[in-house]
C-alpha cells in the first residue's frame, strides 16, 4: 500500500459509521442541548452495562461525539450530565474515573444525578468529598431533576430529564451517518476531481490525427463520468439537507436544535464546496476541452496540407517538365493543349489549397495555440500556388509567342514554294510575246502584293519583339526562313525586271544572218538549222528599239547572249536567247 495511503489512513477523522455498534449501546449521547453559556451537553443515561463497556469502545464513543460540535462550541467547554439514579455508588465512581481519565475535550462541568435511595444516596455523598479532589474536575451531586433544571434550562433538557428537546436516537445516527457519507463523498469527489485534473494538466498532445481523436474520447468519457459522480453527489447532498431541514415543518413549535442546526450548516457548506469544485473542474475542463480540440483542428490541418503540398509539388513538377518550345506548329499547339489540360487538372488542387489556407487563417483568428505553426503553412502554400500560376503563364506566353513563330516560319516557307512554283511555272515561250510578258508582270506582282496581305513578312517584326524569350534553335529556324525569303524575293526581284523589260519592247522572230563567206564559194543557204544543243528553246526576234538597232545583240541588251553555230558548210548562224532568273 502506497505510504500516502498509510498516513490518510492514520489522519482520517473517526466517523459513525466505524462505531456503529458502541453508539447504538447508546451508553453516552449527544442530544444537541446546550449550557446557558451555550456549552455542549453530553449525557451518560441510565446503562447498567456502564462498566462492561471496554476502555477502547468508551474513549472512540466519547472522542467522536466530543468532534461533533463546532470549535467555537467544544472551545467553551463541555458540560457532561450523569444519571445514576438507579445504580449504585461504585457505578457513579466508576463513570466519575473513566471521564476525569479519558475525556478527551475541554470539561467545563459535570452534573451527576446521584442514587435516589437513601443509603446509596449518603455513600455517593461521603465517597465525593473523599475523592473530589482525585477527579480533578467540577462536580455537582444533584438530588433531583428540579436541581438540574438549575443548571441547565429545561428546552435544552430531553424528555428523560424534564425537558423538551426531541431528541431520536435511531435519527441521530442516520443523520450523523449520512453527512458523513456525503462529506465523504464530497472529499473523494474533489480528489478523483483533482487527480483527473494533474492526469489532464500533464497529457503530451499527440502528433497525428488518429490518436488526438482517441485521446479526446478517452478524456471526455472520463469527463462526463465525473460529471455523472458530481450530480449524484450534488443530489445526495440535496436530499440530506432537505431532510434536516424538514425536520423544522414537523410542527409549528419544533425548532432545530444547535447540533441540528450545525448539520444544516454542514450539508451547506458541503454542497457549497461541492458546487465550487465543479465549477473549477468544469472551467479547468473546459480550457483542456479546447486545447484538446485545437489539437486536432491542427492534426487535421497538417495532414491535408502534407496532402496538398505532394499534390501541388507533383503538379509543379509536371509543369517545370513540360518543354517551352517546339520545332513545328504542331508539336507547339500539342504542347499549348498539354499545358492547358494541366492547368485544368490543377485547378481543384489550387483551390483546395486556397481553400485550405483560408482555413488557416480562421485557426489563426479563432485564437489558435499554434499559431506559429499554421500561419507558415498557409504561406507556404499560398506561395506554391502563385508559383504554379505564374510558370504556368510563363509557359503559356512563351509557347504563344513560339507558335507564332512557327506559323510566320511556315507562312514565309509556304509563300516562298509557291513563288518558285510561280516562277518555274511561267513558260519562256509565253512570254516571246508582249501580252505574255505583261501577263506573266501581273502575276508576279499580285503575287508579291500577296506577301503584305498574308503578312508574310510580319516574321522579321516577331523575330525583333520575342528574340529575348526564343531558344537559339527558334532564332535559327527564324534566320533560315529569313534568308529563304530574302533570296525568293531577289528572284521575284529580278524576273519582275526582267519582264518589265520584255513587256516594254516589241517583240520579233530573230532571223538568222548569214555572213559572206570570206574564202569559200557561194553556198545555198541552210533552209532547217541545227537546234541548239543546251535543250533551251531559242527566242528569235527582232529588236525595236532604235538606240540598239546598230549594235551587236550582245551589247544592246545584257539579258541576251549570243549563240552562234555553225553549219556543215562553215556558215556561222547568230541565236538571241533570253537569261531568266
Amino acid at each position: 500500500m502506497p505510504a500516502y495511503e498509510i498516513m490518510q489512513q492514520e489522519i482520517r477523522p473517526l466517523l459513525a459509521v466505524d462505531i456503529i455498534e458502541q453508539l447504538h449501546r447508546q451508553f453516552a449521547l449527544l442530544s444537541g442541548g446546550r449550557g446557558k453559556d451555550g456549552a455542549p451537553i453530553i449525557t451518560f443515561p441510565e446503562y447498567s452495562g456502564f462498566s462492561e463497556v471496554p476502555e477502547e469502545d468508551f474513549l472512540n464513543v466519547v472522542t467522536y461525539l466530543t468532534s461533533i460540535p463546532s470549535l467555537d462550541a467544544a472551545s467553551i467547554g463541555f458540560i457532561i450530565i450523569i444519571d445514576r439514579r438507579k445504580d449504585k455508588w461504585s457505578s457513579v465512581k466508576a463513570s466519575l474515573s473513566r471521564i476525569a481519565g479519558a475525556f478527551p475535550g475541554n470539561l467545563q462541568l459535570v452534573l451527576v444525578l446521584r442514587p435516589s435511595r437513601f443509603f446509596q444516596r449518603t455513600i455517593a455523598d461521603i465517597g465525593i468529598k473523599l475523592h473530589k479532589d482525585d477527579f480533578k474536575m467540577k462536580i455537582v451531586m444533584l438530588n433531583s431533576l428540579s436541581d438540574l433544571h438549575g443548571y441547565v434550562d429545561k428546552s435544552q433538557l430531553t424528555q428523560e430529564f424534564g425537558g423538551s428537546l426531541e431528541y431520536s436516537h435511531s435519527q441521530w445516527i442516520h443523520h450523523r451517518t449520512a453527512i458523513e457519507n456525503f462529506a465523504l463523498t464530497v472529499k473523494t469527489t474533489a480528489q478523483l476531481l483533482q487527480r483527473f485534473g494533474m492526469e489532464l494538466a500533464e497529457t503530451e498532445l499527440p502528433n497525428d490525427v488518429q490518436s488526438t481523436k482517441d485521446l479526446l474520447t478517452a478524456h471526455t468519457d472520463k469527463h462526463n463520468n465525473l460529471k455523472d459522480e458530481l450530480k449524484l453527489a450534488l443530489r445526495q447532498g440535496s436530499t440530506l439537507f432537505t431532510c434536516i431541514k424538514d425536520q423544522a415543518a414537523k410542527s409549528e413549535n419544533h425548532k432545530l436544535n444547535p447540533d441540528e442546526m450545525e448539520n444544516q450548516t454542514t450539508v451547506e457548506r458541503l454542497l457549497a464546496q461541492l458546487d465550487e469544485t465543479e465549477n473549477a473542474f468544469e472551467q479547468f475542463w473546459s480550457t483542456h476541452h479546447l486545447k484538446l480540440e485545437q489539437c486536432l483542428q491542427l492534426r487535421h490541418f497538417e495532414q491535408d496540407f502534407r496532402e496538398v503540398k505532394v499534390s501541388l509539388d507533383t503538379l509543379m513538377d509536371s509543369l517545370k517538365g513540360l518543354s517551352e518550345t517546339g520545332d513545328c506548329v504542331a508539336r507547339v499547339e500539342h504542347l499549348l493543349k498539354e499545358l492547358k489540360a494541366l492547368e485544368e487538372k490543377a485547378q481543384s488542387t489550387l483551390e483546395k489549397a486556397q481553400l485550405h489556407a483560408m482555413h488557416g487563417d480562421q485557426l489563426i483568428q479563432s485564437n489558435h495555440y499554434a499559431v506559429d505553426s499554421i500561419r507558415p503553412k498557409c504561406v507556404e502554400l499560398r506561395r506554391v500556388c502563385d508559383d504554379f500560376s505564374n510558370e504556368a503563364k510563363k509557359k503559356s506566353d512563351v509557347l504563344s509567342k513560339a507558335l507564332h513563330i512557327h506559323m510566320g516560319i511556315e507562312k514565309v516557307n509556304q509563300w516562298c514554294e509557291s513563288g518558285i512554283f510561280l516562277l518555274a511555272s511561267q513558260a519562256v515561250d509565253k512570254c516571246q510575246s508582249q501580252e505574255g510578258a505583261e501577263s506573266a508582270l501581273t502575276d508576279i506582282e499580285h503575287f508579291l502584293e500577296s506577301a503584305e496581305k498574308n503578312h508574310v513578312t510580319e516574321l522579321r517584326n516577331l523575330h525583333k519583339q520575342y528574340e529575348v524569350v526564343l531558344s537559339e534553335d527558334i532564332k535559327g529556324n527564324i534566320l533560315k526562313a529569313l534568308k529563304r525569303l530574302e533570296d525568293v524575293q531577289e528572284m521575284f526581284e529580278k524576273r519582275h525586271v526582267s519582264l518589265k523589260r520584255l513587256s516594254a519592247k516589241q517583240t520579233r522572230p530573230i532571223q538568222p544572218v548569214a555572213p559572206r563567206p570570206e574564202s569559200s564559194p557561194k553556198r545555198p543557204t541552210q533552209k532547217n538549222p541545227t537546234r541548239t544543243s543546251g535543250g533551251q528553246q531559242p527566242l528569235a526576234r527582232k529588236l525595236s528599239d532604235n538606240s540598239n538597232s546598230n549594235k551587236q545583240p550582245s551589247e544592246s541588251d545584257p539579258n541576251k547572249k549570243k549563240n552562234i553555230r555553225k553549219t556543215k558548210g562553215g556558215i556561222k548562224i547568230l541565236y538571241l536567247t533570253v537569261t531568266w532568273f
